[in-house]
């Protein structure tokens, strides 16, 4: 080989080496340009959000008009005497995550917040896919819903949106109002007794109505939500209606006295069997005023 041949190959490898070392460097600083979006929405939106006086708390007055059920999992949960709470945050953490049947497995970090004043769900998918990073980023504000996914920090893969992602994510907001209860109180939401541990619950917002089923246990804990409102959309953007249910379990009592459920699943119940897509534990459950 010839000088000027050795030569080339040289620099062609080095300015690799420097592209790989820029890459790895990149991949695993800690910015990133979703989680800066993600982070500046949640101040913006906590900034705006109504505060709650400390001295306004949960009465069992404030629930008298609702289902038995629902007075007594309130109670049980530990909220009477608690500040009303203006948003909610949740964090998972090492969730078995499956993007689609036939989509590859992640384990993922999620970090969501539910705000109450309006419909608003804002959450962070933390991630990785052969070591490099993947991130999600789903939302629903002001009526409108979206999940988008970015990989290696830079790349958008998928960013779905429309009338049936607005749906989605607001029937989502619905299956996790009874973790925040001043969203049961709000003019938004009708919930109807169906049976003595059933109760129909109904959100209308921006046009758009969706409904589901929440169930309890002879311990008042809420252990499920099953809806039929909630679609399934691909990353190709293919929609699909399939009967979608979250279930709870083992509940245990916060720092703070509120009982919360420690055990989350996500499941589509498609017709020839469950897909059980998120499996996680809560790692982290807190209340902002």
């Amino acid at each position: 080989m010839s000088k000027a041949r050795k030569k080339k190959m040289f620099v062609v490898i080095g300015v690799l080496l420097v592209i790989i070392g820029a890459l790895l460097i990149w991949f695993n600083i800690s910015y990133s340009p979703v989680k800066k979006e993600f982070q500046r929405d949640i101040n913006a939106l906590i900034s705006k959000n109504p505060s709650q006086e400390s001295s306004v708390v949960f009465k069992e007055s404030d629930f008298s008009h609702l289902a038995t059920v629902v007075q007594r999992y309130i109670e049980n949960c530990g909220y009477i005497g608690t500040q009303k709470m203006s948003y909610m945050k949740m964090e998972y953490y090492d969730v078995a995550f499956m993007q689609g049947r036939k989509g590859p497995a992640l384990t993922i970090d999620y970090k969501q917040y539910n705000f109450v004043s309006e419909p608003c769900r804002m959450a962070l998918i933390d991630s990785s896919m052969f070591g490099i990073p993947f991130e999600g980023y789903d939302y629903y504000q002001n009526g409108k819903g979206g999940m988008k996914g970015v990989i290696a920090k830079a790349i958008t893969i998928f960013n779905q949106t429309g009338t049936d992602m607005d749906k989605a994510c607001l029937v989502t907001f619905l299956a996790e109002s009874m973790f925040a209860p001043t969203i049961l109180l709000q003019d938004y939401i009708v919930l109807e007794e169906v049976s003595e541990y059933e109760i129909r619950a109904t959100i209308s917002y921006d046009g758009i109505t969706a409904s589901g089923i929440f169930t309890f246990n002879e311990q008042y804990e809420m252990i499920s939500f099953t809806t039929n409102d909630r679609s399934v959309v691909g990353t190709d953007g293919a929609v699909e209606y399939v009967p979608w249910s979250a279930f709870c379990s083992e509940y245990q009592f916060s720092d703070s006295g509120i009982k919360y459920p420690t055990k989350f699943q996500a499941v589509w119940n498609y017709p020839d069997g469950d897909f059980v897509y998120f499996d996680g534990v809560i790692g982290g459950f807190s209340y902002g005023y």
